[in-house]
């Protein structure tokens, strides 16, 4: 009797390397979250739940089982340093990316993104980003520090410039974020209206796209499990229509993050997250 080693991957994301498509990784990372900490164990919990799905969408009529998805499980990263933590992050997705595959990050807090976005930049010169977010993210510091949470969007924009960062579900930032939006980013507060506009733009120009989804523009009734809830989000549905929208684009990269799951008992926020995964990589693998 041979026995196999116990290797947990995400639901039915075990096709070899050299063959995927797609390559699922998760960045534990949480250490600059500032209301409540636990996003750190979102990648794992996600992983672990998601054997509680059917590998088949009936929204998209498709099947995990039929995609060419690769986990790597999680990165080991430094919780004292978040400029080390984004370069061993930078560094996975910079690998992935120059085998020709799509790298799907799962945070983690949403710093995260940041890494992964370095990575796609060097490869993806003209790359925009969409993001979608309850929260503006631009801050220039919080509390001083420049790579926080708080501030991934703006070091983004640091590095890609203006009309390159397409915003929506924001509702919550300081005045001085929204004023530094409206004259930088693309933003579309509170919902997805614009949305497919912006992405048949990005398509008949052949864009590039790098995706980022922090799981808090989801309303905290149907998500709360998430360190920094914010009434007035988005439902299920509406969010994977958004989400399959801009799977018509260029997508060379993208992240889901921000589940914190032991801040939602009930496992439902978990599971939200699971199936946006799911949905996520049937998308992506159209």
């Amino acid at each position: 009797m041979t026995l196999a080693p116990n290797v947990e991957t995400f639901l039915a994301c075990d096709t070899p390397y050299d063959k995927a498509r797609i390559v699922l990784f998760g960045a534990p990372f949480d250490s600059t979250t500032s209301f409540r900490p636990g996003a750190r164990f979102g990648s794992a919990a996600i992983r672990h739940e998601s054997f509680g799905l059917e590998t088949y969408s009936p929204y998209q009529d498709r099947d995990l089982e039929d995609a060419s998805v690769f986990d790597s499980g999680d990165l080991e990263l430094c919780f004292g340093s978040s400029e080390a933590a984004l370069s061993a992050i930078e560094e996975r997705a910079a690998a992935i990316l120059s085998d020709g595959k799509l790298p799907l990050l799962l945070g983690g807090e949403h710093l995260v993104t940041l890494g992964a976005l370095r990575a796609a930049l060097k490869q993806y010169p003209d790359l925009h980003i969409i993001h979608f977010d309850a929260h503006t993210d631009l801050r220039d510091d919080y509390l001083g520090a420049r790579l926080s949470h708080a501030c991934v969007i703006r070091r983004c924009h640091d590095l890609l410039g203006d009309g390159r960062i397409h915003q929506f579900c924001i509702r919550s930032g300081l005045r001085e974020e929204f004023r530094f939006a409206r004259a930088h980013t693309d933003l579309h507060p509170f919902s997805f209206e614009g949305l497919e506009k912006v992405v048949q733009d990005l398509v008949r120009e052949d864009i590039p796209v790098y995706f980022t989804i922090d799981l808090d523009c989801l309303d905290p009734a149907a998500f709360p499990g998430t360190g920094t809830p914010e009434a007035g989000g988005v439902f299920f549905p509406s969010l994977l229509h958004a989400m399959l929208t801009v799977c018509t684009a260029r997508v060379i990269a993208a992240d889901v993050n921000e589940l914190a799951p032991m801040l939602d008992a009930s496992g439902a926020s978990t599971a939200l997250a699971c199936k946006v995964v799911r949905e996520l990589l049937l998308g992506l693998s159209r």
